[in-house]
């Protein structure tokens, strides 16, 4: 006769009919689990765009023309052009001589590439070559580069528009509409005589008289003679002689002006006399073209 089993058997019985079932359910969730891991680490790489650099075409410069010009200035008018300059040949930069030529010629376009430099070949001019020589500028220049050629796009054809029709116009809106604009009056130095082909007075810089007095209170208070004294005073000189006979405004005046502050140079300094002949020449000139 067979026995009953009792609790502990049967609490055996059931651990052993579930143990399997447990396992492989674990067993199904684990793989589960690592499926949607293996899923969600993947990244989806679509094809790389690459943006279409359009490179800026630099703007263009026109070289001026400042061959036959004094030096100082020839290089103002470089300086205020956005270009460099850089002298070449025996004859140095000394704020009288004169550009015998320059290189690229005047009116060639250039490439905008900083402060493109400009080759001068100067001659002397009616100035002794005191002081110190200024070859090349403060700055550093930059190379020449010649623009490539244009791309020529096709033309669009122009559509013309409809005529709009016409209206009869107000006559009191046509008269408000026709009144002239008021002008701002600019108060402006007329020359004294005219000189074809000399270069006119810049109205953004002082009158020659001025820029004599200021030469005058300066040398008051610059009694040594030093190099970057001469220099200045120079440059100033030349300025104001080639100002005064390209008939600038007040040139006679400057000019008188001028050959007492080179008496006062040569007394403070022991140089000034060619200076002074040279001024005086001027005003002689000058005088001439205004009788």
């Amino acid at each position: 006769m067979t026995s009953t089993p009792n609790g502990a058997e049967r609490l055996n019985m059931r651990l052993g009919t579930l143990l399997p079932r447990a396992v492989l359910v674990v067993l199904v969730w684990m793989l589960a689990t690592a499926a949607f891991t293996f899923a969600a680490d993947q990244k989806i790489v679509g094809p790389s765009r690459t943006a279409s650099s359009v490179t800026a075409q630099p703007p263009n410069l026109v070289v001026p023309s400042v061959t036959g010009q004094v030096f100082v200035f020839a290089k103002g008018i470089l300086e205020d052009a956005g270009f460099a300059w850089r002298v070449t040949g025996p004859v140095h930069g000394y704020p009288g001589n004169r550009v015998l030529a320059q290189s690229p010629a005047a009116g060639t376009h250039v490439v905008d590439t900083g402060a493109p430099t400009i080759v001068l070949h100067l001659v002397k001019g009616q100035y002794g070559q005191s002081g110190s020589a200024e070859d090349t500028p403060s700055y550093t220049g930059t190379r020449i580069e010649l623009p490539h050629a244009p791309i020529v796009k096709p033309k669009v054809p122009v559509v013309a528009p409809k005529p709009k029709p016409k209206t009869t116009p107000n006559p009191a809106v046509t008269a408000k509409a026709t009144k002239p604009a008021k002008q701002p009056t600019t108060v402006k130095r007329p020359p004294d005589f005219l000189v074809p082909g000399a270069r006119k007075e810049p109205q953004n810089e002082i009158s020659l008289p001025a820029r004599a007095d200021r030469l005058a209170a300066w040398i008051a208070t610059h009694p040594k003679r030093t190099s970057a004294n001469v220099h200045r005073w120079l440059y100033q000189h030349s300025w104001i002689v080639d100002g005064a006979q390209f008939g600038w405004w007040h040139g006679s005046q400057a000019l008188e002006k001028l050959i007492a502050v080179d008496r006062r140079v040569e007394r403070m300094w022991g140089i000034g006399h060619r200076s002074e002949a040279v001024a005086r020449a001027a005003l002689h000139r000058v005088r001439g073209h205004q009788r």
